[in-house]
């Protein structure tokens, strides 16, 4: 069960534990000790069994990924495929190169590098007469929403075509989140509510470095390789999502092997500052896609909260 024990932290609370220091005596202190253990003890019991809520909701998977990259009858009907020329009527004076047909269709180069190599390959740029690729249709209006739900430790992925009112259900994600926070009736750090998507997204390799709370560190250590900002909160009703986002597991250094490996044990726990984790291979999937386009995150306790998120799960179940 989510947050279990918590109560009997909050007893010790409510206890005196945490009132005005007074003058305390050797049995006093004695016993202020022994609240301290019980309390650590409390803590540590409520982290080992604070796991997300198995159901049937959160076993099902779904994986639709690969629609975006195929061509014919199978392909989501949002994207397009074409044939890569160097001329085109769009672009006068030089040749067009990957990067100008990401600009002209609104789809991010790491989508087209992956349509065009056929497996999760961001950065393939070689591109030949006559090649094939997939982007988005210039005729679609399209956004994506994506819904987090806090005590499954779980993410939905659909698009929403808005001018034919349709929905599909694109993937399912397994996700890290933040630490239980006592100050907020022990809720989970990341914020709740609904946010648009941020443009200031950044992709970090090893020896890259910045600043993580006023220290510099590797960013690669704190995001892992990809960093999806929130930025405005659109409903008025949800958390400041300030300095939150999405970003990719840890990677921790290897001093055996000289080399980092991907904290993916940090997945599906609560062990984050608040910002939503994904496995490195789901973050540079997810990056890859939503980027050029109007992309709403809410995060809720639980998905039934949502009637939109529901019919989904109808879906997946069908």
């Amino acid at each position: 069960m989510v947050f279990t024990l918590i109560g009997v932290i909050a007893c010790f609370k409510k206890g005196g534990l945490f009132q005005k220091k007074t003058p305390i005596d050797e049995n006093s202190a004695s016993l202020f000790d022994e609240q301290s253990q019980l309390l650590n003890e409390a803590r540590e019991r409520s982290s080992e069994l604070l796991k997300p809520v198995e159901d049937e909701v959160s076993d099902g998977e779904v994986d639709q990924i690969w629609r975006f990259f195929v061509s014919g009858k199978d392909r989501f009907p949002i994207v397009e495929t074409l044939h890569y020329k160097s001329r085109v009527s769009w672009l006068k004076g030089r040749p067009a190169w990957v990067a100008d047909y990401a600009a002209h269709y609104a789809t991010s180069r790491h989508f087209i590098a992956r349509s065009l190599s056929g497996k999760r390959d961001y950065s393939a740029q070689k591109v030949s007469v006559g090649d094939r690729f997939n982007v988005f249709s210039l005729n679609k209006n399209v956004t994506f929403h994506l819904v987090v739900d806090l005590s499954r430790c779980k993410m939905w992925f659909y698009y929403h075509d808005l001018d034919a009112n349709e929905q599909e259900l694109i993937k399912t994600y397994k996700v890290g989140l933040g630490r239980l926070d006592s100050s907020s009736h022990f809720s989970s750090l990341t914020p709740k509510g609904r946010f648009l998507l941020g443009d200031n997204v950044a992709i970090y390799k090893p020896g890259v470095k910045g600043y993580f709370q006023g220290e510099e560190v590797e960013m690669v250590q704190v995001f892992g390789t990809r960093w999806i900002p929130f930025a405005d909160e659109v409903s008025g009703e949800g958390e400041d999502p300030r300095g939150y986002g999405f970003h990719g597991a840890p990677w921790i250094f290897d001093e055996e092997k000289d080399a980092y490996r991907e904290s993916v044990e940090t997945i599906e726990k609560y062990e984050s500052d608040g910002c939503i984790r994904l496995k490195q291979d789901d973050i540079e999937e997810l990056y890859s896609i939503v980027i050029t386009k109007p992309t709403i995150v809410e995060v809720v306790t639980d998905y039934k909260q949502l009637k939109s998120l529901q019919m989904l799960c109808e879906k997946m179940r069908t």
